[in-house]
Parts: structure tokens; C-alpha cells; sequence
């Protein structure tokens, strides 16, 4: 191991919903300190096995924490104190959130002397030492920020403060809440005191717990290297059950409930158990001995390891249990199982919408499962040539942007890999994979080889243009032919074309005859090839790759216009009608939140803009921009709703989406539910409740054969 040691925390998934995808969130604390070279990779740990079971017992970690913490959620106060054990001989940085006030601080008995400051945080310099183990004692205490309900989810992702208040408490890894070893895995045991009618969690096993008029008090352990630790508290009502895993051990399953949604622990613990037998069946044992759901009393969607954090009109939502819900059980095995290598990009959310989200699609039928695909294809072609990246790159979602590379597209080559591969062969690669890497650190390499080895196949070029290669192939079919009938067979001449430099792609192309469509895949490695492809009954159709089953970009018929091209686009340009007042005001919050960022605008009498343009405004001011640009409103939705949003294609392919309210009232209603709508091509709303939605026609690319 290097001297110098990463300055990256542990991860925690988001799970709220966003137009029906699951998302997922990685916190990171930066740290510069002088002389030190952040470095991002991990030291590789693996727990000791139990048996078939293969639970996690104590593993040898090299560093383990002892934390004590006391907590006030009306005071807002936190009172802790906590021993560190490393087995490193290596420097050390030791971090902790600037708000607390460090009222001791040791290293093996000796003062550990003055901290660098960076941001948020303050740090100690350990330096090396041949003596081990090596005991570094610290003591602190702080006033939490006090909790904010109103806050909405993309807000609450999007904070890294503990917080605290008599309806829940929730202090984030990445606020620095307790001392920990920069970049460090480690076990631990936490010990946490709070007042009577509180109760609180963190991930690990519940060791002990009481309760009694002078207050709650439980404990507990995470024997094996972690990144990072998340605490959750709240007037909880609590429910438990155990189940066996496949191997027979007991896994505890429990539900943190506030009183108004504690009638729901039942089905929520159901769904659990439907996921964990989901999961050993198809990768091996659950490696933990519980799983618990807690709610929050903001709009949270947060998964660590053994549990998940929903908020409460989360928990309410009926499709939760059916979507979200797996995302995160399954990130016990990927993710928090198996720790991704972030140095050598993400894969494990990729890995887990496919083998969760689109999983779900697929045994829901083959439509949901192909209108998936086409989603994560449509929004890839929303995004500018600026924004995309390797898949190599990605390593937490923190726009829209990065979710569409690191969790659509990674998600649709691991369906190309079990495409090229089979479902026998994928599915045993991935339970090599497992047993190997449990709690270990691993990368894109890793599961290269996991693959090849199952297959017995050289993946290098399959792995290397779809990691390291930004945006997506261009694949035009430019020509078909059908050739004269010999000896009772048919063939079609199919001349498909790329760009430079060439992709390796298999691509599918469906043949129509009388007797109905036939999908051949063809190997296409050059700029242009020609394909003859035969068949028993005469060809009358050639369609290219009908199902989506190839990352591609879409050409302009296959895309059609959706609300998200000018929503995650950043030359996205901004039109907002009201000229003052109100309404205008009304205008820019919706375009802010439709973005994600301050709006470019532009004024409304300019020409149109060769660039996707949004244009917002009350119903008389759209009317009269849609005449001057010699544009109209879709025909079948005059006069419907109290708002309207639609997209249309302009003549250089260009996107325009605009926003139509018939007054102040019905604009502003839009700011909370019109961007969860970003896959749509049109919405109509009545107050804050879309009434219709929908996409418009798509065409394929097809030739019809003479």
C-alpha cells in the first residue's frame, strides 16, 4: 500500500423516484492536505465465511472503530466519544466535521496536535508508525442544524449537514459527524443514547437495545470493512420478524416506522423477504444478518448496507415496494456487497438497475421491458455532445446527466453482455464474481474476467469500447435489396453503415414476410457492410434493430421530442413570457427546477434559436409566440387542463418544448410535479394532477422491400 490514502467516504444510495427510475447517490468528503496525494483506491478485505451460509462474522479489518454517542433531537446536541484501532503502519488522516469542538484528541497516548482546515472539515496528519496496533482516542461534541421538513428531494440529496428535531434525526457519513480514517475501510461498534420515545439505527446488526423512562440505548456491530456510517433516529414504531436464508441462517428483518404509515410494516416486510430469496437465488447468500426499513420525515430515498431510509410519502407511494425497494435490497450484494473500485469507475448501479429495475420490467412482459430500453435510449439522445462520458468515469449520479450514462447505459451493455453471452453463462459469471469478491473492492477488470472465465471467451473489445468509448455508436440502415429467389429460398441484400471509428456491434434486424418477423443478428465491425440474409418466404420488410436491444443514438424518427432534451441538455435556452410581476416569478422558479440550474434565457421576441429552447407562459402570451413563429398548439390538447406542456421537432431538428397556464395559480402549481414528467412528449394537468400524458409516434428505420 502507498503512504498516501484516498480522501473518499463510504456510499449510500437514493432510491426516490424520478419518472419511474430508481436513482442512487454516492457522498464524497474531499480533503487537501499538504503533502498528502488523494489516491482512489481501497485496501482489499474480505470477510471470513460461516460455513454454506457464509455470513459476516469478525473479519480482520485493519481498522475498527468504538464509537459512544449521545443525542438530543430537542437540544439539537451530540456528545461522543470514540476509539480507533489500526493496524497500519501507514500515515493516517484523521477527519472530522469543523461544527464539533474536539475536546481530546489522542494517538497512542500522546497528543495528536494542531488540524488542517478544508471547507467543512478539519484534519490530523498520523504519521507512520512501526508499533502496532496503533490507538487514536478522540472525544467531541456539537449542536446539530435543526431538521427541515419542507425541503424537497432533490434538496435532501443534496445536503450534507446532520441534522436533528423531535421528529427524526439524520446524520449523514458525509458531514463528518464522527472521527474516522480518511479513505479507510473499517468495521465497527456503535453504542448510541437517546431520550425516551426514540429510537435509533445505523447499518450493522443490532447487538442490544433497552428501553426505559430515562431514555433508549442500543448497540451495534459491522464486522466487516465498510466505507462510512449513517445514523437515522425518530419516534419510531418498531416491527420485527426473521426469516431463514437459503443456507438456513436467520435474518432479522425490521421496520423503523413513524405512527402514519406503521400499518404499512406488514407489507414492507413481505416485499423484503420476496427480495432476499429473489437475490440468493440468483447470486448467493444474503451476506448480513438483518435488513430494516426506516422512514424519515423528509422526502428521503437513501440505501446503506441492511437497510433503507424512504421517506414518509415515499413509503405511501404503491409502486415502491414493487421498484424501489429491490433497487436497494440488492445493493446488500452490489455495492455494498462487493465494493465498486470508483477509481476505475461505478458499476454497481448499473449492475443493479438492470438486475432489479429492468428485471422487474422484463417479468412484468416484454412491452414494459422494451419501453424501459426505449426510455433509456430517448434520454441518452437528450443529452449535448459535451455530457457524455465513459462509462470508466462515472462514480455517483449528481445530475441527470451522470445517471443516464452510469445507470441507463451501463445498465443496457450488461443486457447486451447476457445477449452475446446467454442467461446460464451471465448468471454464473456473476455468482464466480460474488463468491470471489465478498467485501472486497472491485473493478470493471474484475468482472471482465468473471465473465470471460464463465464463458471462456476473450471480452477485452466487447468491455474496452463500451468503458472507455463516451457517447454511442451511430448504426444507419442505408439499403435493402431483395435479391431473386434460387432453389426455393429467399435473400435480402442489408447495407447497414457507422462511423469512424468503427464499434464491433451485433445488430439485430427483424425481416418481415407473409408468415410473419424473423430477428437475425449480424456482425457489423466495418464503416459499411452488406449483409445477405435468407429466408424461406419472400422478404418484405426490413427493420433495424425493432426491439432496442443495441445502445445506439436513435436517429431523429426513432427519437421522438420528450420534455428531459431540454430539461438535463446544458445549451438548453430559456424563453419566459410574463415580462414582470408574479408570473414571471412564477415562470423562472419552474424553469430553475425543470433544470436543475439558473436558466440561460433569452427574450421572447428573438428569432427562434438553432438550439433546444424551453418557452414558458400564461395561456394568451403562448398563443401569440406560437403565431409569430408560425407555430401551434397540438390540436387534441385545446382547451384541456388548467396547463399544458408538450415538445415538438422544429425543421433543423431542434427541440422545443413549451409550457402553457391559463394563470398564475395554474403555473405555479406545476413547479413540484411538471419535472417528474421529463420522459413524456406532452402533459396535461389539472392543478398539480396530470390528467393525460403520453409520448408521441415513433418511427423505425425501415425499408420496405419491392
Amino acid at each position: 500500500m502507498s503512504a498516501t490514502r484516498p480522501m473518499m467516504k463510504g456510499t449510500r444510495s437514493s432510491c426516490i423516484p424520478d419518472s419511474g427510475k430508481v436513482a442512487r447517490i454516492v457522498s464524497y468528503v474531499s480533503l487537501l492536505i499538504v503533502g498528502i496525494t488523494a489516491i482512489l483506491s481501497f485496501p482489499a478485505a474480505q470477510a471470513a465465511e460461516s460455513g454454506s451460509a457464509q455470513e459476516v462474522s469478525r473479519v480482520d479489518s485493519p481498522v475498527h472503530y468504538d464509537i459512544r454517542v449521545h443525542i438530543d433531537p430537542l437540544e439539537r446536541t451530540l456528545k461522543g466519544r470514540s476509539v480507533i484501532t489500526a493496524n497500519t503502519r501507514e500515515e493516517l488522516t484523521l477527519v472530522i466535521g469543523r461544527r464539533f469542538e474536539v475536546l481530546k484528541a489522542r494517538v497512542d497516548g500522546e497528543s495528536i496536535g494542531s488540524s488542517a482546515t478544508v471547507g467543512a472539515m478539519r484534519a490530523w496528519r498520523i504519521p507512520e508508525e512501526e508499533k502496532l496496533p496503533r490507538r487514536i482516542e478522540i472525544e467531541w461534541r456539537g449542536e446539530l442544524s435543526p431538521l427541515d421538513t419542507s425541503l424537497d428531494h432533490r434538496q435532501t440529496l443534496g445536503q450534507n449537514e446532520p441534522v436533528s428535531g423531535e421528529s427524526g434525526t439524520f446524520l449523514p457519513d458525509s458531514s463528518g459527524w464522527y472521527p474516522y480514517l480518511a479513505g479507510e475501510l473499517a468495521s465497527y461498534d456503535l453504542s448510541m443514547e437517546l431520550p425516551a420515545g426514540q429510537r435509533g439505527v445505523v447499518a450493522g446488526r443490532l447487538a442490544e437495545e433497552s428501553e426505559s423512562p430515562q431514555g433508549f440505548r442500543a448497540r451495534f456491530e459491522f464486522p466487516a470493512p465498510t466505507g462510512g456510517i449513517d445514523l437515522m433516529a425518530g419516534p419510531y414504531i418498531v416491527e420485527t420478524r426473521t426469516i431463514r436464508s437459503a443456507g438456513g441462517k436467520p435474518i432479522v428483518l425490521r421496520t423503523y416506522f413513524h405512527r402514519e404509515v406503521a400499518d404499512l410494516a406488514g407489507e414492507y416486510l413481505d416485499s423484503v423477504k420476496g427480495y432476499i430469496d429473489l437475490y440468493e437465488s440468483r447470486i448467493g447468500a444474503y451476506p448480513f444478518t438483518e435488513f430494516s426499513i426506516v422512514s424519515s420525515p423528509t422526502p428521503t430515498g437513501f440505501g446503506m448496507p441492511t437497510l433503507t431510509y424512504l421517506g414518509l410519502e415515499v413509503l405511501r407511494l404503491p409502486f415502491i415496494r414493487a421498484t424501489s425497494l429491490g433497487h436497494e435490497v440488492l445493493h446488500n450484494w452490489w455495492g455494498n456487497g462487493v465494493y465498486p473500485d470508483y477509481a476505475k469507475g461505478n458499476w454497481s448501479e448499473g449492475l443493479t438497475t438492470f438486475m432489479a429495475d429492468y428485471a422487474y420490467k422484463e417479468r412484468e412482459s416484454d412491452a414494459a421491458a422494451r419501453e424501459m430500453r426505449q426510455g433509456w435510449l430517448r434520454d441518452f439522445a437528450a443529452l449535448s455532445p459535451s455530457q457524455y462520458a465513459p462509462l470508466k468515469s462515472f462514480t455517483s449520479r449528481t445530475h441527470g446527466a451522470s445517471q443516464i450514462v452510469g445507470y441507463n447505459k451501463a445498465a443496457m451493455v450488461f443486457l447486451m453482455l447476457r445477449d452475446l453471452l446467454g442467461r446460464e453463462t451471465f448468471d454464473r459469471a456473476l455468482q464466480t464474481f460474488w463468491r470471489e469478491q465478498r467485501f472486497r473492492v472491485a473493478s470493471w477488470e474484475d468482472l471482465q474476467r468473471a465473465f470471460e472465465t464463465a464463458s471462456g471467451r476473450n471480452l477485452h473489445v466487447f468491455f474496452d469500447q463500451w468503458l472507455t468509448r463516451s457517447g454511442a455508436p451511430i448504426v444507419r440502415l442505408t439499403k435493402a435489396v431483395r435479391m431473386k429467389a434460387e432453389g426455393g429460398s429467399h435473400h435480402v441484400l442489408v447495407t447497414l453503415e457507422q462511423p469512424e471509428p468503427a464499434y464491433r456491434l451485433r445488430v439485430p434486424i427483424a425481416v418481415h414476410t407473409q408468415q410473419g418477423e424473423k430477428i437475425h443478428t449480424v456482425d457489423l465491425e466495418n464503416t459499411q457492410q452488406v449483409f445477405s440474409i435468407e429466408t424461406d418466404v419472400a422478404p418484405l420488410e426490413v427493420i433495424l434493430d425493432p426491439d432496442l436491444r443495441l445502445f445506439r443514438h436513435l436517429m431523429p424518427q426513432e427519437a421522438t421530442p420528450i420534455l428531459r432534451q431540454v430539461m438535463v441538455n446544458k445549451t438548453t435556452v430559456t424563453v419566459l413570457l410574463p415580462e414582470s410581476g408574479p408570473a414571471r416569478d412564477a415562470a423562472e422558479i419552474l424553469a430553475t427546477k425543470l433544470q436543475h440550474r439558473a436558466p440561460k434565457l433569452i427574450p421572447g421576441t428573438d428569432n427562434m434559436p438553432a438550439t433546444p429552447t424551453l418557452v414558458i407562459g400564461l395561456q394568451d402570451q403562448v398563443d401569440a409566440w406560437l403565431a409569430r413563429h408560425e407555430l401551434h398548439r397540438p390540436e387534441d390538447m385545446m382547451g384541456k387542463g388548467s396547463a399544458q406542456a408538450w415538445t415538438t421537432r422544429l425543421s433543423d431538428s431542434t427541440t422545443l418544448a413549451v409550457v402553457s397556464a391559463r394563470d398564475i395559480e395554474s403555473l405555479t402549481a406545476l413547479t413540484r410535479p411538471l419535472p417528474h414528467y421529463g420522459r413524456q412528449s406532452y402533459v396535461v394537468f389539472e392543478g398539480a394532477k396530470a390528467v393525460s400524458r403520453g409520448t408521441w409516434p415513433t418511427r423505425p428505420q425501415a425499408v420496405k422491400l419491392d
